[in-house]
């Protein structure tokens, strides 16, 4: 769904605009939903989208001559608003997985994650025992931190933990410091946000994932967006922007070249790729 912003512009003045003959196409603003806590990718602040995928979209944005507006949706919609053409793109740290690739379509990955296992700050707990002999975890319901959980751990009897799904990470957090949770699974990104931020928690293990993180667009690109999202992720990072980005909101991170890895099974990353290698 493109939004029309022809509304702005009088009767009159749009009158005089197709007399001088010139072109009177509306400018479209394009939607992008986002889940605005979800730091240090998306979150608002003081009133305002701030984050790493936000100003990097931002950035795309000007560097392709686009006009986009946020749209804060809760994360388990994101995904069937997208699928369903509600929304243009979504942006914020998504992973790439074969499941969304069969309903979306992706950018090129701007970005790779490890997953951490996080606890209270004053928690004897380490990686074992945070995650079985009767521990309840919590993780972000339909990120792919809580399908691993229930594929690998709580589907199996004798590890014997209780899983918890939360609608963010944020009121995760906030339960685990109320005594709820013995521990929380989230990306590292995240992690160390929480972490720089002073919140009373610490990682006691890191789950390697590799898991590479994009933006995505409906699947079949009906806007015909994706060539121009890829050649601006390209721009921002040669250009020095996206690094420049990622260390405001994320200093400890290191910089990774872009694209990072590629699954095979991405259909959009099928040669030529649009923006990118054609």
């Amino acid at each position: 769904m493109r939004k029309t912003l022809h509304g702005l512009v009088g009767g009159t003045a749009f009158a005089v605009v197709g007399a001088l003959g010139l072109n009177t196409a509306a400018a479209e603003a394009l939607v992008a939903g986002v889940e605005a806590s979800f730091p240090p990718w998306a979150y608002v602040e003081d009133g305002e989208y701030k984050g790493i995928a936000i100003d990097a979209m931002r950035a795309i944005a000007e560097d392709q001559d686009m006009e986009v507006e946020f749209k804060d949706l809760p994360w388990p919609s994101l995904i069937p608003a997208l699928a369903k053409g509600r929304i243009d793109l979504l942006v914020t740290g998504l992973n790439i997985t074969e499941e969304r690739n069969e309903v979306l379509d992706f950018s090129i990955p701007w970005w790779e994650n490890d997953d951490e296992v996080l606890v209270a700050e004053d928690s004897e707990l380490n990686v074992v025992t945070a995650l079985c002999c009767g521990a309840t975890v919590g993780a972000q319901g339909g990120a792919t931190q809580f399908q691993w959980l229930e594929d690998n751990l709580a589907a199996n009897d004798d590890v014997g933990i209780t899983l918890r799904s939360y609608e963010d990470y944020v009121t995760a957090v906030e339960d685990m410091g109320a005594g709820r949770l013995d521990a929380v699974v989230t990306s590292t990104d995240t992690a160390e946000d929480f972490i720089a931020k002073d919140r009373p928690v610490k990682i006691v293990g890191t789950i390697q994932q590799n898991q590479p993180q994009a933006l995505a667009v409906e699947k079949g690109d009906p806007n015909e967006i994706l060539s121009k999202l890829n050649a601006g992720i390209m721009n921002i990072y040669e250009s020095g922007q996206w690094s420049e980005i990622v260390k405001e909101y994320s200093p400890q991170s290191t910089i990774r070249s872009i694209p990072t890895s590629m699954p095979d099974y991405v259909d959009a990353y099928e040669e030529p790729i649009p923006g990118y290698s054609d």
